[in-house]
């Protein structure tokens, strides 16, 4: 396989994102997904009141420290797991991780991480239920450009939005 062949077998890793609850409602500003799909929809300021009037608790931040929780409970995850782990970065509100989970579907690995990520926020956070929306993206990268690229975006690029605008 050249490096930039497209894989056509198990694909090299999986681009997975998750939101914090509360903090990509539908109807954002900045666009939203319907649950089961559908593409990107318009902002829509009722749908947003509706989502948040809804909300069961309040929004969640991660903090510095629960960030650290995050990414070390993923790093750990992967080591039990035998998976690679690529890149994993927790903002304070989203977290993306690069991995390869050879014969698991993304969504599976999505939903370990997050299921182990609130075992332990819940330890810093007593009585809190709610830490991420429900579901989120899970994309398979099959081309070595592809991986490198989006290891950069996680690592580097993101961190440097609305600063190279400066």
């Amino acid at each position: 396989m050249t490096d930039d062949s497209f894989n056509t077998a198990e694909p090299l890793a999986f681009f997975i994102t998750w939101t914090c609850y509360g903090t990509w409602l539908p109807g954002d500003d900045r666009g939203w997904h319907a649950f089961g799909g559908g593409g990107t929809l318009p902002p829509n300021e009722l749908f947003r009141e509706v989502a948040a009037s809804r909300m069961k608790e309040t929004k969640f931040l991660l903090a510095a420290g629960d960030r650290d929780v995050v990414e070390a409970t993923i790093l750990r995850h992967c080591e039990v797991r035998g998976w690679q782990l690529h890149a994993v970065r927790a903002q304070s509100n989203h977290v993306h991780v690069v991995v390869t989970a050879t014969g698991y579907a993304p969504e599976t690995v999505r939903e370990q991480f997050k299921a182990w990520c609130t075992r332990h926020l819940k330890r810093c956070h007593v009585g809190r239920e709610r830490f991420w929306t429900e579901g989120g993206s899970g994309r398979s990268l099959n081309r070595e450009s592809e991986l490198e690229a989006t290891v950069y975006y996680v690592l580097e690029a993101q961190d440097r939005k609305g600063r190279d605008e400066a």
